[in-house]
């Protein structure tokens, strides 16, 4: 069989065809395929957007009632004044009165300077947000009838004063005969006491 000029210009453009139809099939497939791909990645988006609000919806009561309860302990603090500065005078004014009120022998104190809660107290640090955890340390000493005027003190001042009361510990010895004894005290209370308070942090 012999192939002519004219046959092969045929073939060459039918040859051509096929080829620029393999072309454009190929690029309409990809496209296709690239065009399904990004609709799905597209559907899988959002479908995880409405997890995530789905999700945010039932967590919602349950943050509400958490936001409210830590908003009840925030004004139940502050109600207590442990929330703000510490109020030293008061304190001083407090312990005489239950000096006087419990008819104590004497009450001895030394408050030390306020500062950040150390981490022997909160391993994770003083700082609780906006807020840091102050401590004046007091040094108490009592002498004393029995034990219990020692513990009703301490109970007594809980209950007083704008602080929360932390005691670091409390040793009471007996005094030894032929002490300065001051009516009839037998024993002497020697006390370190951390009067812990809420602040607003320093920028």
């Amino acid at each position: 069989m012999n192939v002519t000029t004219s046959d092969f210009i045929r073939i060459r453009w039918a040859l051509g065809f096929l080829v620029l139809a393999t072309l454009i099939g190929y690029a309409l497939a990809t496209t296709s395929r690239k065009l399904t791909e990004a609709a799905q990645a597209d559907q899988f988006r959002l479908q995880a957007q409405q997890r995530d609000i789905r999700a945010r919806l039932n967590r919602a009561p349950e943050e509400e009632q958490e936001l409210r309860s830590k908003i009840a302990l925030y004004q139940e603090l502050q109600q207590r004044g442990i929330i703000g500065q510490e109020e030293r005078l008061d304190w001083v004014e407090q312990i005489g009165r239950i000096k006087a009120e419990r008819r104590l022998l004497d009450v001895q104190y030394e408050i030390a300077a306020q500062k950040s809660v150390d981490s022997a107290l909160l391993p994770a640090g003083a700082m609780a947000g906006e807020y840091e955890f102050m401590s004046s340390t007091m040094n108490l000493q009592m002498p004393l009838l029995h034990e219990d005027d020692l513990l009703g003190f301490l109970d007594d001042l809980r209950k007083s004063v704008h602080a929360q009361l932390l005691v670091r510990e409390c040793a009471i010895d007996r005094l030894p005969p032929g002490a300065d004894r001051r009516v009839a005290a037998q024993l002497r209370a020697t006390c370190t006491i951390d009067w812990i308070t809420l602040r607003e942090k320093r920028q």
